[in-house]
């Protein structure tokens, strides 16, 4: 019985270019290691300015946690993207921290001055990050969270999921 072979594309290898075997490796190593969130902050301070929406967000790290680290700053913000995805919130960011009795900055649907220009400036980047999606802390289902230094009555009812920081997050 003769055997027949199937005719396999030509695929490109390292030998095929013209790039040095190193420079191919150096390619490689940096496409693997996906980056850490300090590293994409820094290429975040200086991105395009933010919209109404992406603003707000910001409004809320820089209110809510821009005394933490950056893994509890991306954390709150977090959770107003999963708020306004989860159709129990309003659909926007802006309406999900202007909401009524979540978030303790606002009053009266406004936000006060920002006075701390490079924590508004970090609070930016963090918000790139997150509106790129190129970094997660906290999974899409969690929604609320609080300080870890008070114990709101409703915390007993939901199942923590993680502490960043000095906040505790729920789903």
């Amino acid at each position: 019985m003769a055997q027949t072979f199937q005719q396999l594309p030509v695929v490109s290898s390292i030998w095929d270019r013209e790039t040095p075997v190193e420079d191919f490796q150096a390619e490689l190593a940096e496409a693997e290691a996906p980056k850490s969130l300090p590293e994409l902050v820094e290429d975040y301070r200086h991105g395009e300015a933010l919209d109404e929406q992406g603003r707000c967000l910001a409004t809320a790290i820089y209110f809510e946690a821009r005394g933490e680290d950056l893994e509890g700053q991306l954390a709150v913000a977090d959770v107003v993207k999963n708020r306004a995805m989860s159709g129990k919130y309003p659909s926007d960011w802006c309406n999900v921290i202007k909401q009524r009795a979540q978030f303790s900055f606002v009053e009266n649907r406004r936000f006060p001055a920002i006075r701390d220009n490079k924590a508004w400036e970090i609070a930016q980047a963090v918000a790139r990050v997150a509106i790129d999606e190129a970094h997660e802390i906290v999974p899409d289902d969690v929604l609320w969270y609080h300080a870890d230094y008070v114990a709101p009555v409703w915390g007993k009812r939901l199942n923590k999921v993680a502490k960043v920081g000095v906040h505790i997050f729920y789903s």
